[in-house]
């Protein structure tokens, strides 16, 4: 099965209205920077918007962000795309493990237990962690700027 990266395409979302803030953004535009489908773009749209995060205007593309991107938290995000449809686990424990097995029988709710504290503290960490869209973009600058000295 493959990891989910709804989270960080919708970070990514956010960041790109950010940099982009005066220019006309499609969902084409922005499935182009991301690497998946409009489709999806507008999806994640969706889901930001219902989240009051980003506000869109159907039928133009102008989506524009509704609060300041300090305020918005990384949990915030996370609630908006990954649990917009209701709570879901950040790992999964294989449901088919064979219970006859001294190790299958016993793993699932071992497991089950120190998943259930793994997310706990991941959602305290991302209810305390903004995102820092100038962090990310003097970033981007920085590796842009050491990619021109290579050249």
């Amino acid at each position: 099965m493959r990891a989910s990266t709804r989270f960080s395409d919708a970070i990514h979302i956010l960041c790109f209205l950010k940099v982009y803030e005066e220019a006309r953004i499609t969902s084409d535009l922005l499935s182009s920077s991301i690497g998946i489908s409009p489709v999806m773009v507008r999806r994640l749209m969706g889901n930001l918007r219902q989240a009051g995060l980003v506000q869109t205007t159907q039928g133009t593309a102008q989506p524009r962000l509704a609060r300041d991107l300090q305020k918005i938290t990384l949990y915030d995000v996370y609630l908006a795309v990954e649990e917009s449809d209701g709570p879901h686990p950040l790992f999964n424990v294989n449901p088919d493990t064979n219970p006859q097995c001294k190790v299958g029988g016993h793993i699932q709710p071992i497991l089950a237990e120190v998943y259930q504290e793994a997310q706990a503290a991941a959602m305290i960490r991302f209810n305390n962690v903004t995102v820092a869209v100038a962090d990310i973009v003097d970033q981007i600058n920085l590796k842009l700027h050491q990619e021109k000295l290579q050249d």
